[in-house]
């Protein structure tokens, strides 16, 4: 290693931490004198990095929304920026968080000290400008989608294929038995998973609509059962408190603290906020519907800079609509009951969505961690 032996990390948001932790327990495994530290998640924390800040001092969503979070966010990444061109690490290795990292890069490897960016931008779906300032901030991007390979070979940037660490961590064959009873659940009976989101804002916005949509559904199926699991305390908080204004949900309610992954698991049909998890849902070969509102100068931002007719992952990644997304003012409970109900009446187009999700799966899967570390360790040894 050259300048030391720390590999310094920023992970955003609650996926960030999932998929930096398998790259983490590689790196201290292959080189047991390595201090992996930075900000980061209790799922780092438990591989062995040393955090200087947690994931949720990142998790902030939206144009509009950011601006309150600004001043905060800006005295974060100078104190960061401070920190690390004080003792320079070994390779600085930014995880997601476009917004927050890709500056912070810049100004890391103009001082010298070499960069990897794990997880691109979208830049195949909104904002393909981002490209001149990665060119600019990294040594190397470690792609997690395989059609991003000719994006980045066309544009001139070192970039390698890793796999999604997703598809590596779920197994291609879902138990829901084994995940229901691990759950406390019974093996029997309608089960859907509500996923409304990881961030405070998420949930405020979602939290709500989803609800209802519950309510309209216990009403039409009157042994239907509900997982839902919160990403930290508060929003489980939040969510227990929306909860009890509804009280024909009283019982038929499962929350979690975390155990996303078993609920996905455990579900029949999966009502999911826009994001990573629509992807985990499909790994699960569960069928999903995506929901998504934000405030209107966001939603309109957004879509102004947007390339992709699709919002959800497993759309994008078919090319098609294989599962229904309903955004902004479709986001209502009747809607979002009538298309969950449609998804949990219809057998056929569930094994279908299942074959489909399958072959995605295989095509993501590789050995993302091993090969993570190969190219981080490389760029910090050149």
């Amino acid at each position: 290693m050259r300048r030391s032996t720390t590999c310094a990390f920023v992970a955003g948001e609650a996926s960030g931490d999932l998929i930096a932790a398998g790259v983490v327990a590689e790196l201290r495994q292959r080189a047991p004198e390595l201090r992996c530290a930075g900000i980061g998640g209790d799922r780092m924390v438990e591989s062995g990095f040393e955090a200087w800040g947690h994931v949720r001092e990142l998790s902030v969503r939206g144009y509009v929304e950011v601006l309150r979070h600004l001043p905060r966010l800006l005295r974060l990444r100078a104190n960061l920026l401070t920190r690390l061109r004080a003792e320079p690490p070994a390779v600085f290795v930014g995880v997601d968080a476009p917004d927050f990292n890709l500056g912070l890069e810049e100004k890391l490897r103009a001082s010298g000290v070499p960069v990897v960016h794990y997880v691109s931008p979208s830049i195949w779906a909104w904002r393909s400008e981002r490209l001149g300032q990665i060119r600019r901030a990294v040594d190397r991007m470690l792609l997690v989608f395989p059609f991003e390979q000719q994006i980045y070979d066309d544009a001139g940037i070192p970039a390698t294929y890793v796999g999604h660490p997703l598809a590596s961590m779920i197994p291609l064959l879902p138990d829901a038995g084994a995940a229901r009873a691990r759950l406390g659940l019974g093996v029997e009976g309608p089960l859907v998973a509500v996923l409304p989101g990881s961030r405070a804002d998420e949930v405020r916005h979602l939290g709500p609509p989803f609800i209802a949509a519950m309510s309209l559904l216990r009403a039409r199926e009157a042994g239907l059962q509900f997982v839902m699991p919160a990403a930290d305390p508060a929003l489980k908080r939040a969510l227990a408190s929306m909860l009890a204004s509804h009280t024909g949900l009283s019982g038929c309610v499962t929350l979690t603290e975390g155990r996303s992954h078993d609920c996905l698991e455990a579900a029949d049909v999966v009502l999911v906020a826009s994001g990573t998890a629509t992807l985990e849902a499909a790994l699960y070969k569960r069928p999903m519907v995506i929901a998504y509102r934000m405030p209107a100068l966001s939603a309109w931002i957004m879509r102004r800079k947007g390339t992709t007719a699709f919002v959800g992952l497993p759309n994008i990644l078919a090319g098609e609509s294989l599962v229904p997304e309903l955004l902004q003012e479709q986001v209502t409970p009747a809607a979002i009951a009538d298309t969950v109900h449609t998804l949990l009446r219809d057998d056929a187009r569930r094994t279908a969505l299942a074959e489909r999700f399958s072959a995605m799966h295989r095509e993501l899967r590789r050995d993302t961690a091993a090969l993570a570390a190969d190219s981080i360790l490389e760029v910090a040894r050149r």
